[in-house]
């Protein structure tokens, strides 16, 4: 009780309440997946998507043409004061509580994520896969890594907890995989194209033909390969999330096959990610459901092959 009160402004309830309410608003798919988790789990993983949520509008948001990178500096200072105990506002306060409740004692993914704003807010263009990965770990690789203590891996896994996290990264990955395919045609809008460049040239096109947003069958040919890599990092991902304990994998089956039935969309859409946005229907989501659930009562995968 004593905590609760030392929080901010109406307590840690309030705070965690708030956490939730803006990732419903912003993330639906997202919060759908965290309404499957135990309660503690949620709160935590509210906290930690309205902290990335926060570290992103610095350079997307609608203030994001005044931010400097001293202004990107403050934020980091902030959050080691969270780390230390010392929350700035009640949204910290939330992350500040929820990192003495789980086992996340490095702030590295967080600072990762900082430094990808960084890039960020002087970089509108990737020369190759390398870069683009990069920039893919920075946002969304890091999200997989923080959420790994929340969700916890299965007392009975036998798969080292470096497999598990390299699992959680393809899962970041393949996510922000997914958004820039799903937001080729909103980005190029905002001068942004978050593409391989050699990898366009290679298929005969150029940011020219993004910007003009003219679905071709150079486009269709880049797109398959460009989904296909997607679908490998979903691939990757999946082995890790049997390795979690028994009640984070339903949420986190839900969320993998939620997102990557977006690559299906953009499929169902033609190729045509210049002016549809792919989404995936309400049956759609629903359908899903108890197909996570099916998958999550599968032994992780390192018992059924006895590997170590």
């Amino acid at each position: 009780v004593a905590r609760e009160m030392d929080a901010p402004r109406g307590g840690l309830g309030e705070a965690y309440a708030r956490c939730g309410e803006i990732c419903e608003e912003y993330a639906k798919t997202f919060y759908l997946g965290t309404l499957l988790m135990t309660e503690e789990r949620r709160r935590a993983i509210w906290a930690i998507y309205v902290w990335c949520r926060r570290t992103d509008e610095l350079v997307d948001g609608p203030n994001a043409s005044h931010i400097t990178p001293q202004a990107l500096d403050r934020w980091e200072r902030r959050l080691e004061d969270l780390f230390a105990g010392r929350p700035y506002d009640m949204l910290d306060a939330a992350l500040s509580d929820t990192i003495t409740k789980f086992p996340i004692d490095i702030q590295q993914p967080f600072k990762d994520m900082i430094d990808g704003m960084r890039t960020d807010l002087k970089k509108a263009r990737y020369k190759n896969f390398d870069e683009l990965y990069m920039y893919c770990y920075y946002v969304a690789g890091t999200v997989g890594l923080m959420s790994v203590p929340v969700m916890g891996i299965a007392p009975e896994s036998k798969a080292t907890a470096e497999s598990v996290y390299g699992a959680a990264l393809a899962l970041g990955l393949a996510n922000q995989l997914t958004n820039i395919l799903r937001d080729v045609g909103e980005d190029a809008r905002r001068g942004r194209i978050y593409l391989p460049q050699d990898e366009l040239a290679e298929a005969g096109l150029s940011d020219e033909d993004i910007f003009k947003g003219v679905v071709t069958d150079k486009w269709r040919k880049f797109m398959k390969r460009q989904i296909k890599r997607a679908r490998m990092f979903f691939e990757e991902a999946e082995r890790g999330v049997t390795e979690l304990r028994k009640e984070s994998r339903w949420p986190v089956w839900a969320s993998l096959l939620l997102y990557r039935q977006i690559l299906d969309e953009i499929e169902a859409n033609d190729y045509n990610n210049f002016t549809k946005r792919a989404y995936v229907g309400k049956a759609k989501k629903v359908l899903a459901l108890p197909v996570a659930y099916g998958r999550s009562l599968l032994l992780p995968y390192s018992l059924r092959n006895n590997q170590t």
